[in-house]
């Protein structure tokens, strides 16, 4: 049996893809989350062979619950499910070790059929999210200027930002600067929303 954790915070959405996912001979859907601090907590305590995880959660979303489960559970494999399939998003995802990636558009039959091929080791992307990624812009920001966004898209404050990255506050501005020009926006929260948007943080 292939033992599955659902994460999902559309409480319909994530008790009927459980409840046909039981139908199949081979899965067990172990544990159903409402959100990514959860799914965390109970992957850690139930030890999954696989964890469908949502993209769009509150707290932590599915590639940063992927990243956590990464370190703790290497043994866990992760696939992402979401509603928006925008290619940056993908190669994040890919970045922090995720083994799948299909759209929420996709039939429980079809869902079945990537958790089995996870489970025995292989990776599945959506064919078309993966030809969108080849087209996809690639982001003008350096990698210290994405942490930045990162560590601020919560509307941290530049002192909280630059304790976190264990930077000067003056080098923080100096980067967010930077990221407003690159990305023509005159504000951090514009900067966030457009970074998110192409999936780059």
């Amino acid at each position: 049996m292939i033992r599955v954790l659902i994460a999902d915070d559309e409480a319909m959405i994530r008790s009927a893809l459980a409840a046909l996912l039981r139908l199949e001979d081979d899965i067990d859907v172990v544990a159903e989350c409402a959100d990514g601090e959860q799914a965390v907590v109970m992957a850690e305590r139930l030890q999954p062979d696989i964890c469908l995880l949502d993209l769009d959660m509150p707290g932590l979303d599915g590639v940063e619950v992927a990243e956590r489960l990464r370190r703790t559970l290497p043994a866990t494999r992760c696939v992402v499910v979401t509603r928006h399939a925008r290619p940056g998003v993908l190669r994040r995802a890919l970045a922090s070790g995720v083994a799948g990636f299909l759209p929420k558009s996709r039939g429980a039959n079809e869902v079945a059929e990537v958790i089995r091929r996870v489970a025995a080791g292989g990776r599945y992307v959506d064919p078309e999210v993966a030809a969108d990624a080849l087209s996809d812009e690639r982001s003008p920001l350096t990698d210290r200027e994405l942490d930045v966004l990162r560590a601020g898209r919560r509307g941290e404050t530049t002192g909280q930002i630059a304790r976190s990255l264990l930077l000067a506050p003056g080098t923080v501005r100096n980067h967010i600067s930077a990221v407003l020009a690159k990305l023509h926006v005159a504000t951090r929260q514009q900067a966030v929303l457009r970074a998110e948007e192409r999936g780059w943080i």
